[in-house]
């Protein structure tokens, strides 16, 4: 008996943040599908929408043995998507690992990236959200990109 009142304390305790917590994981996962969504209608107004103002994307790129970090704009980034084009562009993202405190998450993704059903290539993303007026937002990409070593 002790033990299942010990129980109950315990479910009524930490259930209430588990769920919030899920909650604002789905959340989270809602702000970085929009981008992805938005990228693979061509949509730019979607994919804008998960960015918050002065955001900031970055790529690690390797090349003849030197690693680089290339700052790319967002703005730059959003007009090539919603320039009227033919192919799909389709980056499937797995949710590694989501990490929360207040208003700021980490979001790790592994990734592969499609044009129409054809491979390109693969990496990890890293995203930076934070959660304001609008909800969750991005705030700062940064991604890695090979060819090879993609499962």
């Amino acid at each position: 008996m002790k033990r299942l009142a010990i129980l109950a304390l315990f479910l009524m305790l930490f259930t209430p943040k588990l769920f919030a917590q899920s909650n604002e994981e789905e959340q989270v996962k809602d702000a970085v599908n929009k981008l992805f969504t938005g990228m693979k209608a061509g949509d730019s107004t979607l994919a804008r929408s998960a960015f918050a103002k002065g955001s900031l994307m970055q790529t690690i790129v390797n090349k003849d043995g030197k690693t680089t970090v290339r700052t790319e704009s967002v703005d730059g980034f959003l007009k090539f998507l919603g320039t009227p084009h033919k192919e799909k562009y389709d980056e499937r993202i797995v949710f590694t690992k989501i990490l929360i405190d207040g208003p700021l998450a980490s979001v790790w993704t592994d990734y592969k990236f499609y044009v129409d059903e054809k491979f390109s290539h693969c990496g990890v993303n890293s995203f930076q959200l934070v959660k304001g007026e609008k909800g969750w937002q991005i705030v700062y990409i940064i991604d890695t990109r090979r060819k090879d070593g993609c499962k």
